[in-house]
């Protein structure tokens, strides 16, 4: 495969690697980041087109990459894709769990209440979001990772040296204004994290996650830039809030990855909670 560097010489040769949500521009990063040091890589994703595009990326790059169709929320697609993956790649040994997100329906429209806020129709206040809308976000991000989990770790019992990656968030430390569900679904995340690592100790698979600080994707461009490219106003507290003074690259998230899955390098690491966020957590404001 034509690749770029492999900054921890992290070898998966004969390694099979499931990645969730990987239409996405972050998962499909790391998609390609673990076919480049040699694995061979299944991308679920819940619009299959998607996971194609990304899919034929990796091929034509000369990795082993198959797209499927899998909803995360649904028990059955993920039961059966994992069947598809054990048949077309044999046993799965890394599961990144990136599918998540947030919903716009479970966020408030200001930072801080203010007097009179909760009479205003226009405005969507914390006693306004439905439980319906939070429900949603916290399945997404919590069910979402337990269930391909419970599908793909069965293919891991019994062989030592398997690992599973989850993606938690910066807002599972500190949460952020307006995204209350969001915020309470990836500390779930992160928490659920260290529940496997002790859970599947015994078996010798290791289970992490890496926590993003502010990347933009799909999901998010429209929240932090405006139409002519300029940053919104929340965008400016987070790079003002960010010592790096900037946005991380998707290529940013390869090295925590390739790390937290070689078992050579981190082989004695595990239920951690890696932050990549440009020194986001360490900075008080001040």
């Amino acid at each position: 495969m034509n690749a770029k560097t492999n900054v921890l010489n992290t070898d998966l040769t004969g390694k099979v690697a499931v990645v969730t949500g990987a239409g996405g521009v972050l998962c499909s990063d790391m998609a390609k980041t673990l076919a480049r040091a040699g694995a061979k890589v299944a991308l679920l994703n819940r619009t299959l087109s998607k996971a194609q595009a990304r899919a034929d990326e990796i091929t034509a790059e000369g990795g082993v990459a198959k797209a499927y169709q899998c909803n995360v929320l649904v028990e059955n697609d993920c039961k059966v894709a994992a069947r598809q993956v054990l048949e077309d790649f044999g046993p799965c040994d890394i599961l990144v769990n990136g599918a998540g997100g947030n919903s716009a329906k479970a966020n408030t429209d200001k930072e801080f209440y203010e007097p009179g806020d909760i009479g205003d129709s226009t405005l969507q206040t914390f006693f306004t979001i439905s439980p319906e809308n939070v429900s949603s976000v916290l399945e997404l991000n919590f069910l979402g990772t337990l269930l391909p989990t419970q599908a793909f770790a069965r293919q891991m019992l019994g062989r030592p040296g398997c690992s599973i990656v989850n993606i938690s968030s910066m807002n599972a430390f500190t949460p952020l204004t307006k995204i209350p569900a969001y915020s309470g679904a990836k500390a779930a995340v992160s928490n659920l994290t260290q529940w496997l690592a002790v859970h599947f100790s015994k078996e010798g698979i290791r289970v992490n996650a890496i926590a993003p600080g502010f990347f933009v994707s799909e999901q998010n461009e429209k929240l932090l830039f405006n139409d002519d490219g300029t940053p919104t106003a929340r965008t400016q507290k987070i790079l003002a809030g960010t010592p790096a003074g900037r946005m991380g690259r998707p290529e940013e998230l390869e090295g925590a990855l390739l790390f937290l899955v070689n078992n050579e390098a981190a082989g004695f690491i595990n239920g951690i909670i890696l932050p990549v966020d440009g020194g986001f957590q360490a900075y008080s404001g001040v």
